[in-house]
Protein backbone atom coordinates (compact mmCIF):
# COMPACT_ATOMS: atom_id res chain seq x y z
CA UNK A 1 0.00 0.00 0.00
CA UNK A 2 1.41 3.44 -0.63
CA UNK A 3 1.98 5.83 1.32
CA UNK A 4 -0.30 8.94 1.69
CA UNK A 5 0.43 11.28 -1.02
CA UNK A 6 0.68 14.89 1.52
CA UNK A 7 1.83 14.82 5.22
CA UNK A 8 1.83 17.88 7.42
CA UNK A 9 4.32 17.92 10.48
CA UNK A 10 5.10 19.83 12.90
CA UNK A 11 9.07 19.13 14.71
CA UNK A 12 9.34 20.96 18.06
CA UNK A 13 12.52 20.07 19.82
CA UNK A 14 15.20 21.58 22.46
CA UNK A 15 18.40 22.96 20.70
CA UNK A 16 21.44 21.88 21.88
CA UNK A 17 25.29 22.91 22.09
CA UNK A 18 26.04 20.01 19.89
CA UNK A 19 24.64 20.29 16.60
CA UNK A 20 22.00 17.70 16.09
CA UNK A 21 19.12 16.79 12.92
CA UNK A 22 15.47 17.13 14.20
CA UNK A 23 14.49 16.32 10.66
CA UNK A 24 15.39 13.92 7.70
CA UNK A 25 13.14 13.66 4.69
CA UNK A 26 12.18 10.01 4.09
CA UNK A 27 12.26 7.64 1.15
CA UNK A 28 10.19 8.58 -1.58
CA UNK A 29 8.87 11.61 -0.01
CA UNK A 30 10.15 15.40 -0.53
CA UNK A 31 9.85 18.36 1.63
CA UNK A 32 8.71 21.95 1.87
CA UNK A 33 9.53 23.61 4.51
CA UNK A 34 6.94 26.11 5.73
CA UNK A 35 8.12 27.90 8.74
CA UNK A 36 11.22 27.78 10.87
CA UNK A 37 11.23 29.32 14.42
CA UNK A 38 14.28 29.48 16.64
CA UNK A 39 13.13 30.67 20.20
CA UNK A 40 14.89 31.62 23.62
CA UNK A 41 12.88 30.67 26.64
CA UNK A 42 15.24 31.97 28.51
CA UNK A 43 14.28 35.32 30.86
CA UNK A 44 17.68 37.11 30.67
CA UNK A 45 20.09 35.89 28.80
CA UNK A 46 21.10 36.06 24.84
CA UNK A 47 21.67 33.04 23.08
CA UNK A 48 23.36 32.27 20.03
CA UNK A 49 21.57 29.82 17.32
CA UNK A 50 22.68 27.93 13.96
CA UNK A 51 20.09 26.05 11.79
CA UNK A 52 21.88 23.92 8.81
CA UNK A 53 20.21 22.46 5.87
CA UNK A 54 22.58 18.92 5.17
CA UNK A 55 22.45 17.63 2.14
CA UNK A 56 23.35 14.08 0.64
CA UNK A 57 24.90 13.38 -2.32
CA UNK A 58 26.57 15.64 -4.59
CA UNK A 59 23.29 18.62 -4.66
CA UNK A 60 25.22 21.43 -3.52
CA UNK A 61 26.57 20.14 0.41
CA UNK A 62 25.81 21.81 3.36
CA UNK A 63 23.83 24.42 3.55
CA UNK A 64 24.48 27.42 6.62
CA UNK A 65 20.74 29.10 7.15
CA UNK A 66 22.17 30.82 10.19
CA UNK A 67 25.32 31.09 11.83
CA UNK A 68 25.18 32.09 15.55
CA UNK A 69 22.37 34.51 15.58
CA UNK A 70 21.87 36.50 18.20
CA UNK A 71 18.39 36.19 19.85
CA UNK A 72 17.68 38.42 22.91
CA UNK A 73 16.22 37.06 25.89
CA UNK A 74 12.00 35.61 24.96
CA UNK A 75 12.24 36.32 21.58
CA UNK A 76 12.57 34.13 18.55
CA UNK A 77 14.46 34.11 15.32
CA UNK A 78 12.97 32.90 11.62
CA UNK A 79 16.11 31.53 9.81
CA UNK A 80 13.98 31.08 6.63
CA UNK A 81 12.23 33.73 4.52
CA UNK A 82 10.46 32.04 2.08
CA UNK A 83 9.91 27.78 1.65
CA UNK A 84 12.79 25.38 1.49
CA UNK A 85 12.28 22.43 -0.41
CA UNK A 86 13.98 19.26 0.52
CA UNK A 87 14.96 16.03 -0.83
CA UNK A 88 15.30 12.11 0.06
CA UNK A 89 18.29 11.94 2.92
CA UNK A 90 18.28 15.75 3.20
CA UNK A 91 18.35 16.72 7.07
CA UNK A 92 18.02 19.93 8.91
CA UNK A 93 20.26 20.61 12.09
CA UNK A 94 20.48 22.78 14.84
CA UNK A 95 23.37 23.78 17.60
CA UNK A 96 22.87 26.91 20.05
CA UNK A 97 25.53 28.39 22.46
CA UNK A 98 23.43 27.17 25.88
CA UNK A 99 21.62 24.01 26.19
CA UNK A 100 17.87 24.11 27.26
CA UNK A 101 18.03 28.09 26.31
CA UNK A 102 16.22 27.77 22.45
CA UNK A 103 13.51 25.73 21.56
CA UNK A 104 12.80 25.00 17.27
CA UNK A 105 9.58 24.76 15.73
CA UNK A 106 9.68 23.30 12.29
CA UNK A 107 6.53 23.20 9.80
CA UNK A 108 6.75 20.95 6.84
CA UNK A 109 4.84 19.21 4.56
CA UNK A 110 6.26 15.42 3.12
CA UNK A 111 4.85 14.71 -0.65
CA UNK A 112 4.74 11.64 -2.17
CA UNK A 113 7.37 11.86 -4.88
CA UNK A 114 6.58 8.53 -6.95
Amino acid sequence: MAGALNIFKTITANVTTTPTTHYSTPIGYSTVVLMCQLTNITASTTVDASAFLVRTGNTGGNVTLVKDASIPANDAYSPLTGRMIMTFGDSFETSASANSSVQLTLSLLETLTG
